[in-house]
């Protein structure tokens, strides 16, 4: 026998090499799924408030930041972390955000299944489509009031329309068989293609028309 040690090949576990992967890939990806790379904002306008490019682009929509202390910091907030925190309303579910989170999982991959597409694109379109342009406000004082149409400032469309496609998903999968998530899914692929079954954009349409009238 010699002195020579012979050494034995080290074999990796899986577990270690899945974590090489992880750690070597470079591209952030939504619940390490979803691309942000080819995400396409059409409206020139709400380029800087939909929040999907660069650094916000996230693993999970769950970044704990402080966006409600200064004005406008929530436009920098990552606009699928926007949508989960639009879907804790109405007090009891507040404060639910882990639950808000999962609701948003289950709702991008059913619109992977029902259009094929990125789905962080679909819920970019969706809310594009779903802000109103133009408003209408209470001008007036001692009681003769009328109503001005007003122009909606790019922000506020972005923060209305997340409002209206929450509502639109939370009425109707209330007292019904449908899941929350099949309901927000369905209100996201419709208000995508501008469909009038979208309750965002029926709404979108009706304060539309009623500033028109205000003009």
């Amino acid at each position: 026998m010699s002195d020579v040690e012979v050494e034995e090949p080290v074999i990796a576990s899986e577990e270690e090499e899945e974590f090489v992967a992880a750690g070597g890939a470079t591209e952030v990806k939504l619940f390490g799924k979803w691309s942000f790379d080819d995400i396409e904002i059409r409206d020139i306008s709400l380029v800087d408030y939909i929040a999907c490019k660069g650094d916000h682009a996230t693993y999970l929509p769950h970044t704990a930041g402080r966006y409600q202390k200064k004005r406008f910091r929530k436009a920098s907030c990552p606009i699928v972390e926007r949508l989960a925190c639009t879907l804790m309303r109405k007090g009891r579910n507040s404060g639910k955000k882990l639950m808000a989170v999962r609701i948003v999982q289950q709702t991008l991959e059913i619109i992977h299944l029902l259009t094929d597409q990125n789905p962080v694109q679909v819920v970019v379109d969706a809310i594009i489509n779903s802000g109103p342009r133009e408003d209408s406000t209470r001008v007036g004082g001692a009681g003769v009031v009328r109503r001005q149409a007003v122009d909606m400032s790019p922000f506020r469309r972005v923060n209305y329309a997340l409002y209206l496609i929450a509502t639109g998903a939370r009425e109707a999968s209330f007292r019904n068989l449908k899941t929350m998530a099949e309901c927000l899914a369905e209100e996201l692929v419709n208000a995508a293609r501008g469909s009038s079954n979208s309750y965002a954009i029926k709404k979108k349409d009706e304060i539309e028309r009623v500033s028109k009238s205000n003009r």
